[in-house]
């Protein structure tokens, strides 16, 4: 039997950035799909490709209106376009090919196991590989990173249509003309106004009051304005309670009793973690509602030798968070003692123009018993704006006010995804208000729009 000082079970993004940091140790990685997870092959990196797509083909519709073109511009057929988008997407995911990752796994010196593993009690991991031979190996620390899947809701007759999850989505060369869209979450939206932005009639149903539930209902009430102004139906408060075949589409029926027709449905109402049939029960772990108990430092709470790091763990469920966690972990691993601190990781829509989010929403921040103060700013009154064109956007921020200091924004509108990384740090830092109001922007840049509301948060502090 084969042993190794580290094993991974799972060999996406949060593994990479632990195997590729232990030198001096032994490690071994389980991937039954592609080295590097998800995200740069059906997920993160080709809806990013196909959202720029999208977003230069409503530039190019603008081209009149913001003087690059001396008339309107008649787009060509969406779904030759389309067709063109999917291609460069494919391309820059590598055709999905994993080749160099896995590359760079075994120029580590790290040992891959294609296939999947399942715990056989403590120090011990059965691996099935895919070539069909079945391996038992023994680990001194084990690294659950084996990430997320989508969820597939309850509903009935849901089986027995044409759906997409969000990776089938994006891995497919359809253009369907019409679609409804599960969930008005940040994959929801995203995927939703590409697909308009390429001629679908699009549908977003969302069972809470707003889109992207899980922010403030003021960031949602304006990207959903933005939504439809692509064209797309937002149906917010609603929930559907019947799916059936209806010709050579689906007909849904919504908790109000009306009904929607549409060619294709896309299911993006949540993921979660993938932890069943692993085995976690021979190491004596307890889950509650699916989830992992982590600490600060990545270890799964109760259980010697055993760590966790990516969508896995529940927390904050990103790449980037992905890769932080790695890093925490693998510095552990090789004996410093590193603490994860989750204020501000930072929350992001990439849909056109982006949401950006990162601390506390006001909900949030009341719950913990916090006295608030909250300053806003419309983004299109800066100066950027009004040479750019935009007509939409804004900045919140939230003060915790017995401390004088940030902990909370939200922005949407131009570059709010770049924008946020100044609200992270200051709330990360504990930055006091006063400091954060003296910071100078460059003119003209969105920017700027942070300084009105800091101003005024730090004169009502006064």
């Amino acid at each position: 039997m084969k042993y190794f000082d580290i094993a991974v079970l799972g060999g996406g993004s949060a593994a990479e950035w632990i195997w590729s940091r232990l030198p001096g140790k032994s490690v071994a990685v389980v991937e039954v799909n592609r080295v590097g997870g998800e995200c740069p092959f059906v997920s993160c990196v080709p809806s990013k490709a196909l959202l720029r797509s999208a977003q230069v083909r409503s530039l190019v519709k603008e081209a009149h209106d913001l003087g690059a073109y001396s008339c309107p511009i008649t787009l060509d057929d969406p779904r030759e376009a389309y067709a063109t988008a999917v291609l460069r997407r494919d391309r820059i995911a590598d055709q999905r090919n994993d080749g160099e990752n896995v590359e760079r796994l075994v120029e580590s010196g790290t040992f891959l196991y294609r296939g999947r593993g399942r715990l056989r009690g403590p120090g011990r991991l059965v691996v099935e590989q895919s070539s069909g031979v079945t391996e038992e190996i023994s680990y001194g620390e084990l690294v659950l990173a084996t990430g997320s899947s989508p969820v597939i809701p309850q509903i009935s007759g849901l089986d027995l249509v044409q759906t997409w999850t969000s990776d089938e989505a994006l891995s497919s060369m359809e253009l369907p003309s019409s679609l409804v869209v599960l969930g008005g979450g940040a994959v929801g939206c995203e995927l939703a106004q590409m697909y308009a932005t390429f001629g679908a009639h699009v549908t977003i149903v969302e069972a809470e009051e707003h889109l992207l539930p899980r922010e403030d209902s003021t960031v949602g009430d304006i990207l959903a304005e933005t939504l439809q102004r692509s064209g797309i139906n937002a149906r917010t408060g609603n929930r559907l309670t019947k799916v059936e075949p209806h010709g050579s589409g689906t007909l849904l029926t919504l908790d109000t009793g009306e009904h929607l027709q549409t060619d294709r449905v896309l299911l993006a109402v949540g993921r979660r973690p993938n932890l069943d049939n692993i085995g976690l029960e021979t190491l004596g772990v307890i889950l509650e509602d699916n989830m992992l108990k982590v600490d600060a430092q990545g270890r799964v709470s109760g259980v010697d030798h055993l760590w966790a790091a990516g969508d896995v763990t529940g927390i904050a469920p990103f790449t980037h968070t992905a890769n932080y966690q790695g890093r925490i972990v693998s510095a552990n691993l090789r004996g410093e003692v590193r603490r994860a601190d989750y204020r501000a990781i930072p929350r992001c829509v990439y849909t056109d123009p982006p949401v950006a989010a990162v601390g506390l929403t006001p909900g949030e921040a009341h719950s913990l018993g916090l006295e608030i103060r909250e300053a806003s700013m419309p983004l299109y009154d800066t100066a950027r704006a009004a040479t750019d064109g935009t007509h939409i956007g804004m900045v919140k921020l939230i003060e915790d006010v017995r401390r004088g200091i940030l902990v909370g924004a939200a922005i949407i509108g131009p570059g709010a995804d770049e924008m946020i990384a100044e609200a992270a740090l200051a709330i990360r830092a504990e930055l006091p208000i006063s400091l954060l109001a003296d910071l100078v922007h460059a003119f003209p840049t969105y920017g700027e729009a942070y300084e009105p509301p800091l101003q005024r948060l730090e004169v009502l502090s006064k």
